[in-house]
């Protein structure tokens, strides 16, 4: 089972930063230029592209779709975007930008019986974000923690069709610390839909580590810090995920 590596760029202020546990006053600057960021993902062998509009997700609203946009037109692979998308305005100025997945994750959880009929209406350009925390979902840009458990979300989710989820342990993210494999394995055994793994992953062991728990339905992990880092490339995470 292969695992495919989506590098990802998030967004602050129109440039590539990266946060450490989603902490807004944590952030590292590593590219001014969001366009040549990902056309370099390109030139190192990504094959899709994982983009978070982080001052949408602290604003609850869009900040960077223009840019998006550009960054779209520019590549030749599909691109996911999250972050403050909350209105269904929101969603169809992205797929109308040519976003392949559009990833609600506040919505998601506070809204169960619109995120049905966004379904019914974009069909797979709608994808879930799970953020959690020691197992329970986190929204409003990780500030809030909540008392529903993330694998009751994602069962809830799957039943109303979402095709993707993404689940991020918000614990590991940008820490370099692995990602949360015995949650993963939940996570992934209780839904039926294609799962994506964030949080955390860094190296070529961590992508071992996901394609050995044997979930056909982990299709993808999202890689952001150690590629910034160098300290791993997408062609070695990718020779990774088809070894085991």
């Amino acid at each position: 089972m292969s695992i495919e590596i989506l590098p990802a760029i998030d967004l602050k202020g129109g440039r590539c930063v990266r946060l450490r546990q989603g902490r807004e006053d944590d952030v590292t600057v590593y590219g001014e230029d969001p366009l040549e960021m990902a056309q370099h993902w390109v030139d190192e062998g990504g094959t899709y592209l994982h983009v978070v509009d982080l001052d949408g997700a602290f604003q609850g609203a869009p900040v960077h779709t223009e840019v998006i946009g550009r960054i779209i037109a520019k590549l030749d692979i599909p691109v996911e975007v999250g972050g403050g998308i909350r209105t269904d305005e929101d969603i169809q100025k992205l797929v109308d930008v040519g976003v392949d997945r559009v990833i609600l994750g506040t919505r998601a959880y506070a809204e169960p019986d619109a995120l049905a009929a966004l379904v019914q209406r974009f069909g797979a350009h709608i994808a879930v974000g799970i953020d959690a925390r020691d197992g329970q979902v986190q929204v409003k840009g990780w500030v809030e923690t909540t008392d529903m458990s993330a694998v009751d979300l994602a069962t809830q989710i799957d039943a109303m069709g979402v095709k993707t989820l993404i689940y991020t342990d918000t614990a590991r993210d940008g820490m370099l610390m692995g990602p949360n494999l015995e949650q993963m394995d939940r996570i992934c055994s209780a839904v039926g839909c294609h799962v994506i793994a964030s949080g955390g992953v860094s190296t070529c062991e961590n992508i071992e580590g996901l394609a050995a728990l044997n979930k056909e339905n982990l299709r993808s992990a999202i890689v952001g810090k150690a590629l910034y880092e160098r300290s791993v490339t997408v062609k070695e995470l990718q020779t990774a995920a088809c070894a085991v």
